[in-house]
C-alpha cells in the first residue's frame, strides 16, 4: 500500500502551502548511505530530524529520476522511477512516510519542458525517420542552406551554444534537427501534440498516488516555443507567456489533476519573467506559487529590496496568490558569497565567473553577517519561502574547485567562460573535523570534494553554538510558527533610506496574534532600534543600538 499524502487540510483552513516553508534538498549533496560518494534517499531519511528542527514544512527534493545525470538529473529517461544512484521506489516510499510521520509534506521536481535523448520517446523519434508520429513528439525541423546543412535559426541555447543539434538518419545521411532550450542531451518536447499533456498527467497521478504532496516544475513558462522559428536579434528564443499562450491551458489541465486529489496538493513554477506575466500562472485555474527570482536578485540595495517586495505582492495579490521568498537555490551562488562580494544576479542563474570573487576572511564575515540579516526578511515576509539545504549552516560557494571536477554542462556549453553551478552543489558537512564531515562514510571520495576548512560549518560543531546560522534558523522557525504575522497578513512600511528598512508586519484580518515589526540595517555602523520588545536579533546588540549588517524583529 502507497503512503498517503500528510495531513488532510481541513476545508474551514486555507492551504498549508501559502504560508508554507519548503526546504530543497539536492539529493545527492545531502547524505551517502552506501560509500559510494553520491547522496542518496537513505541519506535523506537519515536527516529528516535535522530538517524537522528548523520549523520548516515541507521537503522539495531535486530530481532522483533515472537518467544521464548530464545535467545532474534535468535531463531524465523514465519520470516515474528511481535512479540506482539514489535508491528505489521503495527508499522513496520509506522517506515519505517517514517525512509525514515528522509532519512534513513531500513534494518533487518535475521536469516538463524536455527529457534525456534517452527517454524511450526520442530513441523512438530518432529511428523513425522524418515526419512521423514519434518526431512529432519533439521539435525536428528540416535545416536550412541547400542541403539543410545550416540550423533552422539563430537560437541560442541557456547553457551557451546553439539551440540546434542535427541528428543522423536511420539510413546514415544527415538529416533534420532537434531543438533544445538546455543541452543537446535534452530534446524539448513539442506541446503542441496532445500526447505530450497526457502523459504528464499521467506522471502527475503516479506521484500523486504515492503521497507526493506538490511539485516544483522546471522551467515551467518555456513549454511553448513560436515555431516559426523566426532568427532573433540576440539569438534569445521566442517562447510566448502572455495571456493568448497555451501554456496556459496546460497549467489549468495539470491543476485539475491535483484538485482531484486531497490534502491540498499544490506546484510551484520556475520562471524568470516579469511580476505580471508570473502572475498570469497563479491565477485560482493555474498553479499555486511561483518562485520569487526578483528577491533573489535584489542583492544587498535597500530600494531593490523594497521594490521586489511591494511589486511581487501587488502583482502576486492582484491574482489572489502568495508570493514565494527564495534566496537560494540549486542554480545560483550561495548568498554568504553572493553578498560578501556584492554581486547581483542577472540570468537565473550564477555570474559569468565565481572564480573572480574576492573571499578572503573579510568578504565572507560580511557575508555571512548579511545573509542573517535577509534570512530575517526570507522568513518574515508575507506568503511562502524556500530554504536550500546547507544555507541553514551558513555555507558559502565553493569556487576553488579543481576544474577537473566540474560537471555542470554550462562549463562545457561557455566554452569555459563560466564554472558553472558545481560551487553551490557540494556535499553537506554534517559532523566531524575532516572530510566527508559525515556526509558520507569515512574515507570516501565525494562527487565534489567538500572544503577541508569547514568544520567550524558542520550542523555538530554549530549545534549547541547559539550564535550560529543552524541556531539562528532554528529560532526563526519557532519564531514564526508562533507569530502568525511572520506568515501572513499586511506590510506596512515605516522607514526606507539607503542603509534602513523598517517594516511593520500585521496579521490577517481574523488571525489573531500581535503585530510585530522588522529592521534591518545594511549599513556598516550602529543604528538605533524601533520601539518595542526585540525578540530576536541576528548579532549583538552596540551600545543598545542594532549592529551593522544586523536584522532584529519587535513587538
Amino acid at each position: 500500500m502507497t503512503p498517503q499524502s500528510a495531513q488532510t487540510t481541513p476545508a474551514t483552513t486555507q492551504p498549508w502551502w501559502r504560508e508554507a516553508v519548503f526546504y530543497q534538498v539536492y539529493p545527492r549533496s545531502f547524505g551517502d548511505t552506501t560509500g559510494d560518494g553520491v547522496g542518496d534517499l537513505a541519506g535523506i531519511t537519515a536527516r529528516l530530524d535535522h530538517v524537522a528542527s528548523l520549523g520548516v514544512d515541507a521537503l522539495w527534493l531535486s530530481p532522483f529520476y533515472p537518467s544521464p545525470q548530464v545535467d545532474a538529473g534535468y535531463d531524465v529517461a523514465d519520470y516515474c522511477d528511481v535512479d540506482p544512484m539514489f535508491g528505489t521506489l521503495d527508499d522513496l516510499d520509506t522517506l515519505v512516510a517517514a517525512a509525514h510521520a515528522r509532519d512534513l509534506r513531500v513534494t518533487i521536481d518535475l521536469v516538463p519542458n524536455h527529457c534525456s535523448d534517452q527517454h524511450p520517446w526520442f530513441q523512438a523519434a530518432l529511428a523513425a525517420g522524418p515526419g512521423s508520429p514519434e518526431r512529432e513528439l519533439f521539435h525536428f525541423v528540416d535545416g536550412r542552406g541547400e542541403r539543410g546543412e545550416l540550423p533552422p535559426n539563430n537560437w541560442r541555447s541557456a547553457f551557451g551554444g546553439p539551440s540546434w543539434t542535427r541528428v543522423t538518419e536511420p539510413d546514415g545521411t544527415p538529416g533534420q534537427w532537434y531543438y533544445h532550450l538546455f543541452a543537446p542531451e535534452q530534446p524539448d518536447f513539442n506541446w503542441g501534440r496532445p500526447e505530450v499533456l497526457a502523459e504528464f498527467e499521467r506522471i502527475l497521478r503516479f506521484w500523486l498516488d504515492r503521497g507526493i504532496d506538490g511539485f516544483r516544475i522546471d522551467v515551467s513558462d518555456a513549454l511553448i516555443k513560436d515555431t516559426a522559428w523566426e532568427d532573433t536579434p540576440d539569438g534569445n528564443p521566442l517562447i510566448p507567456k502572455d495571456d493568448a499562450s497555451g501554456v496556459h491551458e496546460i497549467y489549468r489541465a495539470f491543476r485539475a489533476v491535483m484538485d482531484s486529489y486531497d490534502g491540498d496538493r499544490m506546484a510551484v513554477i520556475e520562471t524568470g519573467a516579469p511580476d505580471d506575466v508570473v502572475a498570469l500562472f497563479l491565477r485560482p485555474d493555474e498553479m499555486h506559487l511561483a518562485f520569487n527570482f526578483r528577491f533573489v536578485k535584489a542583492g544587498w540595495d535597500a530600494a531593490a529590496i523594497r521594490a521586489a517586495v511591494d511589486d511581487s505582492l501587488a502583482a502576486y495579490g492582484a491574482v489572489g496568490a502568495p508570493t514565494t521568498w527564495v534566496t537560494d537555490n540549486h542554480d545560483t551562488t550561495r548568498s554568504v558569497t553572493r553578498y560578501g562580494a556584492d554581486v547581483r544576479l542577472e540570468g537565473e542563474y550564477v555570474p559569468g565567473s565565481t572564480a573572480e570573487l574576492p573571499l578572503d576572511d573579510a568578504a565572507l564575515a560580511r557575508g555571512t553577517r548579511r545573509a542573517r540579516a535577509m534570512a530575517v526578511l526570507l522568513l518574515g515576509l508575507p506568503g511562502a519561502a524556500y530554504v536550500y539545504a546547507g544555507q541553514e549552516l551558513g555555507l558559502p560557494d565553493v569556487v576553488d574547485l579543481p576544474a577537473e571536477v566540474l560537471q555542470d554542462p554550462i562549463v562545457a556549453r561557455s566554452g569555459g567562460t563560466s564554472r558553472g553551478r558545481d560551487g553551490c552543489r557540494v556535499p553537506l558537512p554534517w559532523a566531524g573535523s575532516r572530510p566527508p564531515f559525515g556526509f558520507a562514510p569515512d574515507g570516501t571520495t565525494t562527487w565534489l570534494p567538500q572544503p577541508e576548512d569547514w568544520a567550524s560549518l558542520t550542523a555538530e560543531s554549530q549545534a549547541d553554538d547559539d550564535a550560529s546560522m543552524l541556531a539562528l534558523y532554528r529560532a526563526l522557525g519557532t519564531l514564526r510558527r508562533a507569530e502568525p504575522a511572520l506568515r501572513g497578513g499586511d506590510v506596512e512600511w515605516l522607514e526606507q533610506t539607503a542603509t534602513r528598512l523598517v517594516l511593520r508586519r500585521t496579521p490577517a484580518a481574523g488571525v489573531g496574534g500581535r503585530a510585530l515589526t522588522l529592521v534591518v540595517n545594511l549599513g556598516e555602523e550602529a543604528a538605533p532600534l524601533p520601539d518595542g520588545e526585540l525578540l530576536l536579533a541576528t548579532a549583538p546588540l552596540v551600545g543598545g543600538m542594532l549592529a551593522g549588517e544586523s536584522a532584529g524583529v519587535l513587538a
